[in-house]
């Protein structure tokens, strides 16, 4: 008998293995089955790792290596070590277990169970020892990989500078170190309780713990042993947690502000660092237990810990809240909130918001606008969400371009002067039903930016634009080597196959639309550097995996020179290159040196400063122009800051990252990581910090801050009796939708002269009832205006501006500016008349600015026909001032109706329209005449209303029939002149009876998108 050497006796003889058959059927496997085998397993694996190769292609490409391999490499490191710390623990425990076994169990419980559990266990003791703790391990390490930004921000930390109010710690512990260590220690704790379990289990399987006959438990003395040390370095651990605890207070959120309130700094941080101190002890406790063999007192400890825990951490802070702070909380709690008030505004960039009284009143008079001129002559009255439409029936020329929804506002100099402009891209719309030649060798590329005047429009209600046409022309072009053509953009295809050798090849992808006799569309061949090369074999293959098409791999319209171009859209480039950035929504287009490029912009984020408040991002962001799937914002925040402005190339893709907020010590860590990745600001040029805007998302976070952080009295915060909420958008058709913020060019009351800003407008919060009073109680401005000189950044630029009205102020909000003008008698009875004949009328934007020591709205009023080439032009402008509704053919007009007949203002329509003089017949502007003949229809059928109405009145029909003549003659001029206006035929005359007629005299219900 052969004895193994565990013990004097050498222990249970091991069972010999029985030989196992090559096969079940005992015949050994062909080698035609090892071979498609061993190839299944290569191409499995050449699959999988394509995936990586064609990512450092890309990343190679776009000179972006450094992130790739930074990321990966300490994921990697970060994987084996977390792998590491979690299976050698674990094994060891095991191992040391099955090592110190009893050598024989006594007959207690049920020992020949135990023994047939052993006996088969023993053939694959080994496996299991090796790989139980190998596969737990890797799940550890997977998850802790994950966390691989807080790994690297710990190691590449840069203070902030300045102190926390209760520790006085740099905020950087917090930021940086103490997610860290926490990381750490519940990494940790994993390990301990993992390889405890497996150990205890290892003992119970060889005898070491035992269940007795009559319900008793035996634990031998290695058992008992094993079990101290694991215990011991548990409470240490928790003792770790404790400790942190009472820093982790700071970003409390339970209370009625963030952070350590009066019962958290009075109770909950001493009674964590009691805590923390009596597990230290009792893990010391446990260890002298494990060498003398007495454990009555580490139990008397453990039951000790949980009940102090369950009495100093629980009960204890419950009565301090209860009977200490509740009496008296405003007194208590006063300092508290003070610190969460500084703090908050801090975090989110409010710390230096300029806050200014202003008693708007309503009441107007003549020439009240006067002065107002920087503001009045950039009235934007197209409205960037309503006339995209407009651009495509006007500038779309081919079905293979397309515009987005909502297109967007910039900035741009003509002949010397700054002007608000509606601009957007003409990308390729691709049909995902066409041929794959089609859809990624054809079409390939949009064709440049078109542009329009905010502050006025061309004849007919139509844009006014100062960009477009194919080929590109216009005012914005000054660039002799513009490059139009976008190739990257939101709407670009999944990916494209472009370029070719310099000579005997022919161009293959459509460009542009002919302007030859045979009006044949013009082809071209990418000549950047936009993507992978795919002339090689290899590289195909890797991006026919890539994409599971075998056309890319067959095609013979690849070349040796092809490139592929993927990742197209803007935010997902730059996404992919700053992954330790959260990126803005939106990304817009402008014309920068010459060439398209899209501008995003990136924030640093966190969850862990002190004493901030936290705020749900996609909430905070959503309005009613976005939804859930277009936010890139998403998650719970305390801190915000928007440290890099990006750009991508719409030719070649290629991405810029600019350290735009250089004081974030956020941002100087991640350039400590990525030491190569941005570009300094100075290296910003002069036309690209001119169409800098300041981040939408971001406003959209700060003005929701500001709804409760606009006070900063503690006592006057607790109240809580001055809480603001963003207006719903009145104009929207979704119930319960936040007005979105708007962009413009205005001078604010504090301001010496205009700026490019973006608006908001609050309203005080819903009562507990509900019920809500629509009256405006702040107006919210950040100046947008970066700049003009290449590589500085405007003092100006990011002020934020927050007038405050008087609480008892009678000024309309947005939402009873909207009602006014639904429920304005002149109003609704010409809305009515330009609904006739199928027509849609469409509010647009309503716009607030403080001008004339109150506010005005001002809101374009469009009229869509019905048909499938029609859209929206402006016909009328709706302006109020307190209660004073003007509504007229143009917003000189209406701003005098409401200013006594004379305004004083200066508005930027005075400056007149440019038609499309060489257009083509069909797209050329309807005349002016067409408009006038429009105004004097609709004028003469209200009259024809009113008259008849009278006659109604004193029973004489026959004046009355005179009436409906006369409106019946009205409406079909209307309808003329309508259909010439928007190209559409008119289907019969409108025919009105008597109670048609009488109906139409009655308030028309609330245009589409009011609030009623």
């Amino acid at each position: 008998m052969s004895y193994g050497s565990d013990s004097p006796f050498g222990g249970p003889p091991r069972p010999r293995e029985p030989q196992r058959p090559s096969s079940p059927s005992g015949k050994k496997i062909s080698p035609l089955t090892l071979t498609i085998f061993a190839v299944v397993i290569i191409v499995a694996v050449f699959v999988f790792l394509s995936n990586f190769y064609a990512d450092i292609l890309w990343f190679n490409q776009l000179g972006f290596s450094q992130v790739y391999w930074t990321e990966r490499v300490s994921k990697l490191v970060i994987f084996v070590i977390a792998l590491a710390f979690m299976s050698i623990p674990m094994w060891f425990s095991m191992r040391s277990a099955y090592k110190h076994r009893p050598v024989y169990a006594p007959n207690a419980g049920q020992p020949d169970t135990m023994s047939r559990y052993q006996a088969q266990l023993e053939p694959i003791r080994r496996f299991l020892m090796v790989g139980i703790p190998l596969v737990v391990g890797i799940f550890a390490a997977v998850a802790v990989a994950g966390q691989w930004k807080t790994v690297l921000l710990f190691f590449n930390q840069v203070p902030f500078g300045s102190n926390d109010p209760q520790f006085n710690m740099d905020l950087g512990f917090f930021i940086f170190s103490l997610p860290f260590i926490a990381l750490i220690n519940g990494f940790l704790i994993s390990v301990v309780l993992l390889s405890g379990v497996a150990g205890l289990l290892t003992h119970y399987l060889y005898g070491g713990i035992r269940v007795e006959e009559r319900g008793g438990i035996t634990i031998g003395k290695a058992a008992r042993v094993h079990a101290a040390v694991v215990a011991a370095v548990f409470l240490v651990l928790q003792a770790v947690n404790f400790w942190i605890g009472q820093y982790e207070t700071l970003t409390d959120q339970s209370g009625r502000v963030a952070g350590a309130l009066y019962k958290d700094v009075h109770a909950v941080i001493p009674a964590k660092m009691i805590l923390a101190i009596i597990a230290v002890l009792i893990a010391i406790v446990f260890v002298i237990a494990a060498v003398n063999g007495r454990w009555r007192l580490p139990l008397i400890g453990t039951a000790m810990l949980v009940v102090t825990m369950i009495v100093v951490s629980g009960v204890y802070p419950f009565l301090v809240q209860q009977y200490k702070v509740v009496p008296s909380q405003r007194e208590l709690e006063r300092s508290y909130i003070d610190r969460n008030i500084e703090m908050t505004r801090l975090a989110y960039g409010l710390d230096d918001v300029e806050t200014t009284d202003y008693d708007a009143k309503i009441s107007t008079e003549k020439n009240a606008l006067a002065e107002e001129t920087s503001t009045t002559a950039n009235i934007r009255l197209l409205d960037p969400n309503l006339v995209s439409t407009a651009f495509a029936q006007l500038q779309q020329f081919r079905g293979y371009y397309t515009f987005p929804k909502n297109l967007n506002v910039d900035r741009y100099k003509v002949d010397g002067k700054v002007e608000d402009t509606v601009i957007a891209a003409r990308e390729v719309n691709v049909d995902q039903n066409d041929t794959w030649v089609n859809q990624h060798i054809n079409y390939t590329h949009g064709y440049g930016l078109v542009a329009a005047y905010g502050n006025r429009v061309a004849a007919g209600g139509r844009p006014d634009f100062m960009l477009g046409g194919i080929p590109t022309s216009g005012d914005l072009i000054t660039d002799k080597d513009y490059e139009p053509r976008i190739y990257f953009g939101e709407n670009s295809p999944e990916y494209s196959v472009v370029g070719g050798p310099d000579e005997g090849w022919t161009d293959q992808e459509l460009d542009r639309p002919g302007t030859g006799g045979e009006n044949q569309d013009t082809r071209y061949t990418f000549t950047g550097e936009g993507g992978p090369n795919i002339g090689n074999m290899f590289n195909r293959l890797v991006y026919a995996l890539k994409f599971a098409s075998t056309d890319l791999l067959l095609s013979q319209q690849v070349n040796e020179e092809s490139q592929i171009l993927y990742d197209r859209d803007p935010r997902d480039r730059v996404s992919k290159v700053a992954p330790y950035l959260t990126l803005d929504s939106s990304a817009y287009p402008a014309i920068v040196d010459g060439r398209v490029q899209w501008i995003v912009d990136g924030y640093t984020t966190s969850n862990d400063f002190p004493y901030a408040q936290q705020k749900q991002l996609d909430s905070a962001v959503a309005d009613s122009l976005t939804n859930a799937q277009d936010l890139s914002l998403s998650g719970r925040v305390n801190y915000l800051r928007n440290s890099v402005k990006a750009t991508v190339d719409a030719y070649d893709g290629s991405v810029k990252l600019y350290a735009w907020d250089t004081e974030d010590p956020i941002l100087k860590s991640w350039q400590k990581v990525f030491p190569t990745a941005m570009q300094p600001l100075e290296d910003m040029s002069a036309d690209l910090i001119e169409h800098v805007r300041y981040p939408e998302d971001m406003f959209k976070v700060q003005r929701e801050v500001l709804t409760t952080y606009h006070v900063d009295n503690p006592d006057a915060f607790y109240e809580s009796n001055d809480a603001w909420a963003v207006p719903d958008d009145p104009t929207s058709s979704t119930a319960g939708v936040k007005q979105p913020p708007y962009f413009m060019s205005l001078k604010m009351p504090t301001q010496d002269q205009a700026s490019f800003s973006l608006t908001s407008t609050f309203i005080p919060a819903a009562a507990s009832n509900g019920q809500q009073r629509n009256v405006l109680f702040g107006f919210l401005s950040a100046s947008a205006d970066a700049g003009s000189t290449a590589g500085v950044k405007s003092e100006n630029y990011g002020k934020l501006r927050l007038l405050e009205l008087p609480r008892d102020t009678a000024v309309p909000g947005p939402g009873q500016a909207q009602q006014n003008f639904d429920t304005n008698t002149r109003v609704t009875q010409e809305l009515n008349l330009l609904r006739q004949g199928a027509s849609e009328v469409k509010n647009g934007n309503l716009l607030s600015l403080p001008v004339g020591g109150g506010i005005l709205y001002v809101q374009p009023v469009y009229v869509q026909s019905s048909g499938q080439t029609s859209y929206p032009t402006l016909r009328k402008v709706l302006v109020s001032f307190g209660d004073q509704v003007g509504f007229a053919d143009t917003l000189a007009e209406a701003l005098d109706e409401v200013f006594g007949g004379n305004s004083g203002a200066v508005t930027g329509e005075n400056e007149g329209v440019s038609p499309d003089k060489d257009a083509p017949e069909s797209e050329k502007a309807p005349t002016q005449s067409d408009a006038q003949k429009l105004s004097t229809a609709l004028s003469d059928a209200n009259k024809a209303i009113t008259k008849g109405q009278d006659a109604l009145s004193k029973s004489d029909f026959a004046a009355y029939g005179e009436a409906q003549k006369q409106l019946q003659d009205a409406l079909n001029r209307a309808m003329e002149a309508d259909s010439s206006i928007n190209g559409t035929d008119v289907d019969g005359e409108v025919k009105l009876d008597d109670n048609a007629a009488s109906e139409s005299a009655e308030p028309s219900q609330p245009a589409e998108g009011s609030n009623g």
